[in-house]
């Protein structure tokens, strides 16, 4: 108990460590899907890096805060500004996955797309980013903030994860036009 009274995260340690877990998990899962589909896939390398290559990002945030979050920090500075930089780091990334989107030819994102690839990401980094700056004087809405945005990763993962697959299975179950006219 006392353990707990001296630093607010102590009470977040199976929280991360299921996150982390899970998280760790699926970023294997995705290595074995994509070593999987990779002799039979039709898609460009730019949009594997608009549509795929966020979810190891995405996973991977995750795994990274829940690692900072389970750390035996003395101070909660430093661990806001850890997380305050990786929040950063993870919108620059969706800015650039903005434009990987909008460049790659192979798939025509719908309004659906452009929510789960961006506007989502963009939200959960952003909300991690103000949490690291709120924690210091507000630890404990700080902190179910930045476990809202993890998991809102983590879900945003799993989602774009199948939205590949099951559209890779489709396009794959269809015949391929080798006419020449």
């Amino acid at each position: 108990m006392q353990e707990a009274m001296l630093s607010p995260l102590a009470t977040w340690q199976n929280f991360y460590v299921i996150v982390g877990t899970a998280a760790a998990t699926l970023t294997g899962l995705q290595f074995v899907v994509i070593t999987l589909i990779a002799g039979v896939g039709r898609r460009s390398s730019a949009a594997l890096g608009a549509f795929t290559t966020p979810n190891i990002v995405h996973f991977g945030a995750t795994l990274l805060v829940a690692a900072t979050l389970s750390a035996p920090w003395q101070v909660l500075w430093n661990t806001g500004l850890l997380l305050g930089l990786s929040g950063l780091g993870g919108g620059t990334y969706v800015l650039i996955v903005l434009r990987r989107a909008r460049r790659q030819a192979d798939y025509h994102p719908v309004l659906e797309d452009w929510l789960w690839h961006i506007v989502l990401p963009l939200v959960s980094y952003t909300a991690i980013v103000v949490a690291a700056m709120l924690l210091l004087g507000h630890p404990v809405p700080a902190l179910f903030v930045i476990a809202a945005a993890t998991v809102l990763l983590l879900f945003i993962g799993i989602h774009n994860a199948w939205d590949n697959v099951t559209y890779t299975a489709i396009t794959l179950s269809q015949p391929q036009n080798t006419s020449q006219d």
